[in-house]
């Protein structure tokens, strides 16, 4: 495949290192020296840059008839636009708060855990969540995507709340017998940290912890160069549940 990439920060080199090492050529690179260049003449573009120019990006490439894969995150506002686009356009895009494989795994067992803990009210939700200080938006499009599921999957949540890092568990609560609390997210910016989100389930007299750490931004990068090979030939807006489930 020809892959434009819309982004070329260390993310951006790290997809271009995983796109040669499985066979394809990277033909475009786009930064705010060049931005607006178009990807026509190229299979399929991922999108890697900012929030503020992240749609724009997406918009550019459905015009010119080119698959998009969206990793950009802190745009999620907007999703109905995304929508809109790829209908008008009749194009298609694979968005997702983050391609690791490990992740999106770790995102099916946090629903199956949200469900068994649902029955247990004694429990009570938050999320931790540590990135590198460059990473611009908090809490991460990751530990949103977490807290969404658990508001899907129980009765007892609906939203998130960001925390402050000094309240830790003493500004948590159970929620109230027919109400519902946001889900609570920590987020801390420290470092070079690639990523890492823990999901804890806490009672008076035990702890459920799950965690997902990366290591460096090797799994992201293949993830989403994965998606991009599965995006190739398909229209319409999937996520990376779609890539999965097409695997099993």
């Amino acid at each position: 495949m020809r892959i434009a990439l819309f982004g070329y920060g260390k993310m951006g080199k790290a997809i271009e290192q995983a796109a040669t090492t499985r066979s394809h050529e990277v033909g475009l690179r786009v930064t705010s020296t060049n931005e607006g260049a178009s990807p026509v003449g190229h299979d399929v573009a991922i999108e890697f840059s900012k929030p503020g120019t992240a749609l724009a990006n997406v918009e550019l490439c459905l015009r010119a008839g080119v698959p998009v894969v969206v990793g950009t995150t802190g745009w999620y506002d907007r999703m109905n636009d995304l929508r809109t686009m790829v209908t008008r356009t009749g194009g298609s895009v694979l968005w997702a708060s983050n391609f690791s494989i490990g992740v999106n795994l770790f995102f099916r067992v946090n629903r199956m855990l949200a469900g068994l803990m649902d029955r247990q009210p004694a429990y009570r939700a938050h999320i931790d969540e540590i990135h590198h200080i460059h990473k611009l938006d908090a809490p991460s499009g990751t530990a949103i995507t977490l807290a969404r599921d658990i508001d899907l999957r129980t009765q007892r949540y609906s939203g998130w709340e960001l925390k402050e890092q000094e309240q830790g568990n003493a500004g948590l609560r159970p929620a109230p017998a027919l109400s519902t609390l946001p889900v609570p997210i920590f987020s801390e910016r420290k470092g070079e940290v690639p990523g890492k989100h823990a999901v804890s389930w806490t009672s008076g007299s035990d702890r459920i912890v799950i965690t997902h750490e990366a290591f460096d931004r090797t799994g992201f990068a293949q993830g989403a160069v994965v998606a991009a090979e599965w995006l190739k030939g398909r229209k319409g807006l999937f996520t990376m549940d779609d890539v999965l489930d097409s695997q099993v």
